[in-house]
């Protein structure tokens, strides 16, 4: 599960990153300064995973990504795929570790 999540989170952190850039023409400092914030909170809580409460933290990040959209409006639509892409890698990540539980476990039981 935080593999998944790692790799989601460090994704939606270079995508806004790159949505910064097509920000700088048009948009204000506030907008450039928020999209960095952000990029740089969600590359950063990809190693928070290690704890439950990083779940919860980048949980929160991706409700203020969806709120670059105010300054990139496709960011409305993007913002809701990887929030698709987070819930996915949060449920098969799940999915994926009671399945190597079970194959722990029975390993156990051979042994």
């Amino acid at each position: 599960m935080r593999v998944l999540g790692a790799s989601v989170l460090v994704m939606e952190s270079l995508t806004l990153g790159f949505a910064i850039l097509l920000a700088t023409k048009d948009q204000s400092s506030i907008g450039i300064a928020y999209g960095c914030i952000i990029s740089l909170l969600l590359f950063l809580s990809a190693g928070l995973l290690k704890r439950r409460s990083g779940f919860y933290v980048a949980s929160v990040l991706q409700i203020f990504m969806i709120a670059f959209g105010i300054f990139v409006r496709p960011f409305f639509f993007i913002g809701v795929i990887f929030i698709g892409l987070w819930a996915a890698a949060i449920i098969v990540g799940r999915k994926g570790e009671a399945a190597r539980a079970v194959l722990m476990a029975q390993a156990d039981e051979k042994a």
